[in-house]
């Protein structure tokens, strides 16, 4: 009996991506490229361990469209060490292409250099590959070009909403297709894109979006003549068609590495797939991605608010983690915070970079004394005017004192003193 086919699929691996990072002593490189690559050296030992077959990478190898040398030979290391191992392919995603139709992607050196074993898909199209244990039937659909795809629709007049049901009408039509195609063969059938499928849930990955995005709806990729649908694109991990039955699995394997704290609860990780020709069992692969960490605290009725705040930070494991604080507090608190405190119970717990102290000062009730101003004495206004730019209780107390001799009049006399 043939054994299934060994596949390892991941995407979204955004190489550069530096946010929240501090200089590395050992190396002179930003700590985050290096919890990057060492999120895909901990797959690449997965991988080898477990003897993988196939590699399905599936589009965002770098997150700028023109990554610098640095960040181009990181990558290239582990392709390399992925194409000892079995065949890779390469799926164009939006951060891979250039801006202009002519320019060369970032990972089209592949190609060029007819890297053994790597194989760039940056065009719609299919193809049969052999590994150890068998032949796979691969279905590519990279990140969707617009001026590539409607080079023979008629766009004239269109407004945007319409050109883009035209892309994903058109898209459609060639998902079907390769489902055809599929179809005729009889071995593992495997199809990878790197677009949005309607009902994904997103991460943070709108805010670094590069280009539009065209929802395709699912029911084009969940046909069982494909046995696994390997997505990416969408950085948080999900099967689509669970509980569905007689549909393939179509999994994002979301990114690799947490981008900032709006992943700061997702997993990061890649997934194993064992495929045979009308079945898929395949994992979730989890990695030790880096934590980020947010405390949040009310100290608006703490009369010690710094000794609060530290205790709650002594509680909590921040080891090599990415960490915010986020507080409620009293012009009154705000004053009695000692923000070097802070930073020193931050740094003993072990945090690797503090990515801020985030302060909501809630405005005193003296605030809005009065609804008309007119009711108000000068020194209520000041008040009022102080209280709202957030200014601390001590620093209000001197400019009142100041503001003192003015609202009495008196300005003149203590010019003409001096």
């Amino acid at each position: 009996m043939t054994e299934p086919i060994r596949v390892l699929h991941f995407a979204d691996a955004h190489i550069g991506m530096e946010n929240y990072g501090r200089t590395d002593p050992a190396t002179g490189l930003n700590s985050r490229l290096g919890d990057f690559v060492h999120r895909l050296d901990e797959m690449i030992a997965y991988a080898r361990e477990n003897d993988v077959d196939l590699t399905i990478f599936a589009g965002d190898a770098f997150k700028s469209r023109t990554p610098s040398p640095t960040h181009q030979r990181e990558l290239a290391h582990r392709i390399r060490d992925l194409a000892e191992l079995a065949p890779i392919v390469l799926l164009e995603g939006n951060h891979d292409l250039p801006q202009m139709d002519k320019k060369a992607s970032s990972v089209e050196i592949y190609n060029t250099l007819a890297v053994h074993n790597v194989y760039v898909a940056n065009t719609f199209a299919t193809d049969i590959i052999q590994t150890k244990r068998g032949s796979v039937f691969l279905g590519f659909a990279p990140y969707p070009v617009r001026q590539q795809l409607m080079r023979d629709q008629d766009t004239a007049g269109k407004t945007i909403a319409e050109l883009d049901g035209l892309m994903a009408y058109v898209m459609g039509g060639m998902l079907e297709e390769f489902a055809e195609r599929a179809g005729d063969q009889d071995m593992p059938r495997l199809l990878t894109g790197h677009f949005t499928v309607t009902g994904a849930i997103w991460g943070s990955e709108r805010q670094i979006m590069l280009g539009r995005d065209v929802e395709v709806p699912l029911s084009v990729l969940a046909d069982p003549r494909w046995d696994y649908v390997a997505m990416g694109h969408i950085h948080k991990s999900q099967n689509l068609t669970e509980g569905q039955k007689g549909a393939p699995p179509v999994v994002y394997s979301g990114s690799i590495e947490r981008i900032d704290f709006g992943e700061e609860r997702d997993r990061k990780g890649f997934c194993w797939v064992e495929l045979e020709r009308g079945k898929a069992s395949w994992k979730f692969i989890e990695l030790n991605a880096r934590p980020f960490v947010t405390i949040s605290a009310d100290l608006r009725e703490e009369e010690e608010p710094t000794q609060t705040l530290v205790e709650l930070i002594d509680k909590r494991d921040l080891a090599d983690a990415i960490v915010r604080v986020r507080v409620e507090m009293t012009p009154e608190a705000e004053a009695r915070l000692d923000d070097g405190m802070i930073r020193d119970a931050l740094k003993r717990g072990g945090a690797h970079v503090i990515a801020g102290i985030e302060k909501k000062v809630e405005q005193a009730a003296r605030a809005r004394l009065g609804s008309n101003p007119e009711e108000l004495s000068d020194d209520d206004l000041l008040e009022r005017y102080l209280l709202s730019k957030e200014v601390p209780e001590i620093r209000r107390e001197s400019l009142h004192q100041l503001a003192e001799p003015i609202f009495a009049g008196r300005l003149e006399e203590s010019f003409s003193e001096d």
